[in-house]
């Protein structure tokens, strides 16, 4: 039978945790997965596209597929032998302005980034209950603060606080559920909006992902279990004014668009030629 994790300087001893953690072969999940390692949890991850190198046993997961997804959580609980905590960090980003119909791609990220930690969850909670454990969502501060041009990430990351919100009331009597909030951490999570000519560099700030890593193991291994944690002060501000004055983070936000658009910052991006129409449109 696994010991009791022990608590001390603030968080729980990670030894004998028993971990698992989704993208686990993504800029954020490697370097989760190898911290807690170097604490001394036992994590295995899920990845569609597991790496060499890979500082964990990575299983090759689609969990955009019911049925493998829930093939995959039952294999790593095998191995584990349990499960104390899922950080459900899987996700992708990409161009997808609101104005225009959803297609593959807001179908893309909808799937992985909902309904992916979704159907990870729901088969990992019978182990999570018998465990007392915990469940981490790697959201984004886009789920409180929505930036232009990316609406589906933003509505899917939203929609994950939702279901988080949902889960800690149906298993909060044995399972804490915290959401972490990161902001913009350079990474190919970036690719594809850049690509197609939508880079938001001069509207979000980068934060260093030690930062991002060091909170999930604030929820993952705290004394108690918080609700929401932003990754930086900044993140705190942002989150709050989002939350309770969220007309002044639109003209914030609304300003530095435009100001884009009317710099030629998304001259050539088909995407966003409405947006730029309609800010540089004279009469």
């Amino acid at each position: 039978m696994k010991a009791a994790p022990v608590r001390r300087r603030g968080l729980r001893d990670a030894r004998g945790l028993r971990v698992l953690v989704t993208g686990a072969s993504g800029t954020f999940g490697r370097a989760i997965c190898a911290r807690l390692t170097g604490l001394g949890a036992h994590v295995v991850g899920l990845d569609l596209a597991p790496r060499p190198g890979d500082p964990v046993e990575v299983l090759a997961c689609d969990i955009t597929d019911d049925d493998r997804a829930a093939a995959a959580v039952a294999t790593a609980v095998d191995r584990l032998g349990g499960l104390d905590l899922l950080v459900n960090n899987a996700g992708v980003g990409g161009p997808a302005p609101a104005e225009l119909p959803p297609g593959a791609e807001v179908r893309r990220q909808l799937d992985i980034n909902l309904l992916g930690a979704w159907r990870v969850t729901a088969a990992s909670v019978p182990a999570l209950v018998a465990s007392r454990g915990r469940i981490v969502m790697v959201s984004s501060r886009m789920a409180a603060m929505q930036l232009p041009l990316a609406a589906a990430y933003g509505a899917s990351k939203r929609a994950l606080v939702a279901y988080a919100d949902a889960l800690r009331l149906e298993l909060g009597t044995h399972v804490g559920v915290t959401c972490v909030y990161p902001s913009a951490v350079r990474s190919p999570i970036h690719d594809s909006t850049a690509a197609a000519g939508l880079s938001l560099e001069g509207m979000s700030s980068y934060e260093p992902l030690e930062g991002v890593v060091a909170t999930v193991l604030r929820a993952a291994l705290g004394r108690r279990v918080r609700r929401d944690l932003p990754t930086t002060r900044r993140g705190a501000v942002e989150f709050f004014l989002a939350r309770h004055l969220p007309s002044v983070t639109d003209r914030i936000i609304a300003r530095a668009l435009a100001a884009r658009a009317r710099s030629g910052a998304f001259e050539g991006a088909e995407l966003a030629a409405g947006v730029v129409g309609r800010h540089t449109e004279t009469g």
